[in-house]
């Protein structure tokens, strides 16, 4: 009868009743665009009904760096390109400082501001994440964090950094992934999050996913990322990487429901976003 048996094993896997995982993406191999600064591209381990279901990775050891917050607010109240705000301020890679007020374009949906600038001053209560940029002692802390609100209060962290801009958490302080309950929606999107050995870590896919898929695609990678962080979607979603001769530009596009097209190529002009400078020697 054993013959049988292996015969209805195969009879339900073709037929659908019986589903195997495809297998995951190779996740070790990396360019190193400079010193402490490295590149990759992988199939994600979903396919996406739109586009090449790819996402790129940048990861950054953060004491090789400088870090920013720039808002447009602070200058002349024009939202830039990312290849404006690069130019403007010498930047090497930029990206979504997280997501603005549409009915207010130069406001940050949560709180965002410098020690020498505020562009939103509300904490908003759900958005449970903060990126930290411009270590005040780097001793204790690196030149770039993500914070969990849930696991520690803004209040006692707000005097060690330069710059704070708020988001939603994806994935909290303990490496437990978060139910994104607030809509079930699949666009083009950026995240952030961090390792145990402190990097830093930018993932773009333009193909839409959902929240939750993001999510469990972060889970399976092997890095052991925490405190993950949603920067942005849809055509707004924007990174570019320009150091040492590389030069690398990521723009997104869908988002389900309301921009339901593949057809951005060009960066919009945002009004807030983070910039990274390599360090000088």
């Amino acid at each position: 009868m054993k013959w049988f048996n292996l015969l209805i094993v195969f009879l339900l896997s073709v037929s659908g009743f019986c589903q195997v995982d495809p297998p995951l993406p190779d996740y070790s191999e990396w360019t190193v665009l400079i010193k402490g600064m490295e590149y990759r591209e992988v199939k994600a381990p979903l396919k996406s009904v739109v586009g090449d279901s790819k996402l790129s990775i940048l990861r950054i050891d953060p004491k090789y760096f400088d870090f920013g917050i720039h808002a447009a607010t602070a200058y002349d109240r024009k939202p830039r390109t990312l290849h404006d705000w690069a130019d403007t301020f010498r930047l090497n890679v930029v990206f979504n400082a997280g997501m603005y007020d549409l009915s207010k374009p130069l406001m940050s949906k949560g709180y965002l501001g410098t020690k020498d600038h505020i562009n939103n001053g509300v904490l908003r209560e759900y958005y449970r994440s903060m990126i930290a940029v411009g270590s005040n002692d780097t001793s204790k802390h690196q030149n770039i964090e993500i914070l969990d609100l849930g696991c520690e209060s803004f209040l006692s962290r707000k005097n060690d950094f330069q710059g704070y801009a708020q988001g939603l958490r994806m994935i909290n302080c303990d490496g437990v992934a978060m139910a994104w309950n607030k809509r079930n929606q699949s666009c083009s999107m950026m995240v952030a999050a961090q390792d145990s050995k402190g990097w830093f870590y930018l993932i773009f896919c333009r193909s839409p996913y959902t929240h939750n898929q993001m999510i469990r695609f972060m889970k399976e990678m092997p890095y052991g990322l925490t405190n993950a962080i949603y920067l942005e979607g849809g055509p707004e979603t924007s990174l570019l990487i320009d150091v040492n001769g590389h030069c690398i530009e990521k723009v997104g596009s869908y988002v389900s429901s309301t921009y339901e097209r593949d057809d951005n190529n060009n960066f919009w002009k945002l009004p807030n976003v983070i910039g990274v400078r390599v360090k000088k020697n």
